[in-house]
This record gives C-alpha cells, structure tokens and sequence, in this order.
C-alpha cells in the first residue's frame, strides 16, 4: 500500500507539471484540467488512502477527551500547562 501511495504522489506531481506545461504553451484549458484532475485525486484519492495506512492498528480511544484520559493527564500532571 505504501508503494502505491508512493507511485500516486509520483504521478499526480507529474500531472501537474504537465498541466502548467501546457499552460505555458498557450493550451491553458487543457491545462486547467489536467491539474484540476491531479488536485482531484489528491484530495479524494490520496488522501483517504494516506488516513487509512496512518491510522492501521491505533485505537481513536487513546486520542479523545475521556474520562480515563483526563484522570491520566491529571495524574501526569500535564492538564496545568
């Protein structure tokens, strides 16, 4: 899974250089879409797959305001910062 995040960032830095190439050379539309498309997939491609191979094997319990945790903080003392 890492590497095909690695190959995604690859190939959406590449789309996007192509795609301010072809700004540069008069063809702006083509352009436009081609990094709209790369932005695209950056934000509903890459980045659930970046959350999810992040967030493998943790528990959301040890990142919340519980209860438990608060009594924790308090007991460590870092609550008085």
């Amino acid at each position: 899974m890492k590497i095909f995040m690695k190959l995604l960032v690859i190939a959406i830095l590449i789309a996007v250089g192509v795609g301010f190439y072809f700004r540069l050379n008069d063809d702006t539309l083509t352009g436009d879409r081609i990094i709209g498309i790369a932005v695209l997939a950056s934000a509903f491609i890459l980045m659930p797959i970046f959350l999810v191979v992040r967030w493998r094997g943790k528990k959301l319990e040890d990142y919340t305001l519980s209860e438990k945790n608060m009594k924790k903080m308090r007991d460590k003392g870092i609550d008085r910062l």
